[in-house]
């Protein structure tokens, strides 16, 4: 059958058919105390925090702010570390793990309190999340981490046995789940114009089609060159994440990009989205695919998202990938045809965490490894206070090693293409088996 629908466009990301891209200026003041380079969640967070700290500031991004993966993720907002407790404890000490943990809670808090104060229409919901585990091993391993994370402080969550997953998802894939009650949902292009609203009632610069070709230490300055001439800047915050160029070589060889791919189903009846999701949590797998679902804001179509491949690659045979993991799910949509899919940068870094710091004088918050919806707006408010010299930018995430490796220098992460091989031809199937077991 046609994968397709008739009228869509491959590439194009979903949320961008509910937005309207506003006319920014392509032409940045030459001098500003506070150069944020990068407006998506980080740079536009940092915008508002330099700002209201009595900063003057100028944004600048090299395209068009917030189409990165701003407004090409799932939209589904939480915080808890990737890694769990005992691992970071092994890694960074007990009590940075535990700040890690607390973290991570004080962060989602925050940002509905910052939907709320800038009056941000993102179509938010809290409506939960349930993480589904797909073996015995993983569920096993859920149990351990929900101690942990209550233990820790990481906010709430509870076990569901297999028989409870029917409340949830209608499949009988899975062999248990944890669910996060506080965490929720929400429009992530809207989301994106929200914070880029908030931060142009302040009367803040932002420049679209302007990237920071090169950046030069001139003492107490910077200088920092762009095809519309050099601006000279006081202090830098740098927001690039997954969209990290070479000039950044320190930060590139650090942080690399991880496609993820999502795809939108055409419009369901209410009767099947409701049999489907009967609750709409948000919905994610513990499998190595890292495939993640939802019902759309409107609650018409299935959006569902993962590793169709770690590399870069055609969008239809991502689509017909993320569809046959779709139809895994959900046998009954295997006639069901697609109105999207498209593709986005995920900035990962080597362990998995995002880190905070000031690399000889460029303060940054980068890495967020999948987890960007809360973490980049908290972590670029955090980078954007320290660069102000403000004791509220104290965080957790500086106390990690912001590490490289010896097989990156930098430019295109090549490692991924023989991990791509790896996971698909003995990870996945490893797991299939053992989940059948």
């Amino acid at each position: 059958m046609k994968v397709f629908t008739a009228d869509a466009v491959p590439g194009r990301p979903y949320w961008w058919d509910h937005v309207a891209w506003p006319t920014l200026g392509e032409r940045p003041p030459n001098q500003t105390e506070i150069l944020i380079i990068g407006a998506g969640y980080t740079g536009l967070s940092a915008a508002i925090a330099a700002n209201d700290s009595g900063a003057r500031v100028l944004v600048i991004d090299s395209g068009q702010p917030g189409q990165g993966a701003s407004t090409r993720n799932g939209g589904m907002l939480g915080a808890h570390p990737r890694i769990g407790w005992d691992t970071l404890a092994s890694r960074y000490g007990p009590s940075v793990a535990d700040a890690l943990f607390s973290e991570a809670a004080d962060a989602l808090s925050w940002i509905k309190k910052l939907l709320r104060n800038e009056k941000i229409a993102c179509d938010y919901e809290e409506c939960g999340r349930v993480q589904l585990a797909y073996t015995s091993d993983h569920f096993a391993a859920q149990k351990r981490m929900a101690a942990q994370i209550s233990e820790k402080g990481g906010g709430p969550c509870e076990i569901l046995s297999r028989d409870e997953l029917s409340n949830y998802i209608a499949t009988p894939l899975y062999k248990g789940a944890i669910r996060f009650p506080k965490h929720g949902a929400l429009h992530p292009a809207k989301y994106l114009h929200g914070l880029l609203s908030a931060v142009l009632s302040r009367k803040i610069t932002v420049v679209s089609n302007c990237p920071a070709v090169s950046v030069q230490n001139a003492g107490t300055k910077w200088r920092v060159s762009t095809p519309h001439g050099e601006i000279t800047a006081d202090k830098i915050v740098l927001a690039t994440n997954g969209y990290t160029g070479q000039q950044f070589q320190w930060f590139n060889q650090r942080v690399f990009p991880v496609p993820s791919f999502i795809i939108a189903t055409e419009p369901l009846s209410p009767e099947l989205i409701k049999e489907l999701a009967p609750s709409r949590h948000m919905m994610v797998e513990t499998r190595t695919h890292h495939s993640y679902f939802r019902v759309s804001p409107d609650g018409s179509r299935i959006l569902f998202g993962g590793r169709a491949a770690l590399v870069d690659i055609d969008l239809t045979k991502a689509a017909r990938r993320l569809r046959k993991k779709m139809v895994e799910i959900w046998p009954g949509l295997r006639d069901v045809q697609l109105s999207h899919v498209w593709t986005g940068n995920t900035g990962f870094t080597f362990d998995q965490l995002p880190h905070v710091g000031d690399r000889n004088g460029v303060h940054y918050a980068l890495g967020y490894s999948g987890g960007g919806t809360v973490l980049a707006p908290w972590l670029g408010r955090k980078a954007a206070l320290r660069a102000v010299g403000a004791p509220e930018g104290e965080t957790a995430f500086t106390q990690t090693r912001f590490s490289s490796r010896w097989f990156h220098s930098g430019g295109r992460p090549h490692f991924l293409r023989p991990l791509d091989l790896w996971y698909r031809h003995w990870v996945d199937r490893r797991e299939d088996k053992t989940a059948n077991d």
